[in-house]
């Protein structure tokens, strides 16, 4: 079993203290071949559905031996207690109000390069509109820090989360306990987009094709056929 490299002891804190808790009531279950690297920077991007997804991804971060990682408004590092522990816990601050410079995630991606780290970004930027939980149209946030800085994108899917916290619920199911089936797939392929300016279109057709594959992972959780056109804003707007 490969060592975890580098982690900190108030994780193993952490772990001990969370792990217990959610194994009682969550049964999580990781597709075999599922991975991510063991060293050097990563980003996952998984579905997004439930407020509670961070928790299982964290989870499953720390069981494949890394320390789980997200970007983080930069405004709540000011909160009492809570800017402690994003801190202690080593989030990633990001400017993401009106008026924030585009920048700030490549920023963020330049610091997982220069310290070796990996990130869980939520490529939907928020919870699916999808009524029926299926992925919608992404935002670029993750196809530009892994373009400009040359950083693995790990597709992900995961599926029962909503069993334990609902779409957009407060409460979660304490018993029984929730399955949970979780897939991460291959590295995403960029080769054709590399090389090549970074536009709006390029990042966009990129984006389109992570978000596919992302459903295309849930489907195989679901065993179900994703949409062919997932959700996106525009379509709903031009049709209310």
């Amino acid at each position: 079993m490969a060592q975890r490299k580098g982690a900190e002891i108030r994780w193993y804190v952490i772990a001990g203290l969370v792990l217990p808790l959610f194994s009682a009531m969550v049964k999580l279950r990781i597709r075999p071949g599922s991975h991510i690297p063991t060293q050097g920077p990563f980003i996952l991007a998984p579905n997004h559905y439930s407020e509670i997804d961070p928790i299982v991804m964290s989870v499953v971060v720390w069981k494949l031996k890394r320390t789980p990682r997200f970007l983080a408004k930069a405004s709540l590092f000011k909160v009492p207690a809570l800017g402690w522990f994003l801190r202690f816990t080593g989030q990633i601050p990001v400017e993401r109000e009106a008026g924030a410079k585009l920048g700030e995630p490549l920023q963020a991606a330049a610091r997982l390069v220069e310290k070796g780290q990996g990130v869980i970004v939520y490529p939907e930027g928020t919870l699916t509109k999808d009524e029926n939980l299926w992925p919608m149209e992404g935002k670029s946030g993750a196809i530009r820090m892994a373009l400009e800085q040359g950083i693995r994108l790990y597709p992900a899917a995961h599926w029962g989360t909503h069993n334990w916290m609902g779409h957009y619920a407060k409460k979660i199911r304490v018993f029984p306990r929730t399955t949970i089936d979780v897939v991460i797939g291959e590295v995403m392929d960029l080769s054709s987009y590399t090389g090549k300016p970074v536009t709006r279109d390029l990042v966009a057709q990129a984006t389109a094709e992570l978000m596919t594959t992302i459903a295309s992972l849930v489907g195989e959780l679901r065993g179900e056929k994703p949409p062919a056109i997932l959700w996106s804003r525009q379509s709903n707007q031009e049709s209310a």
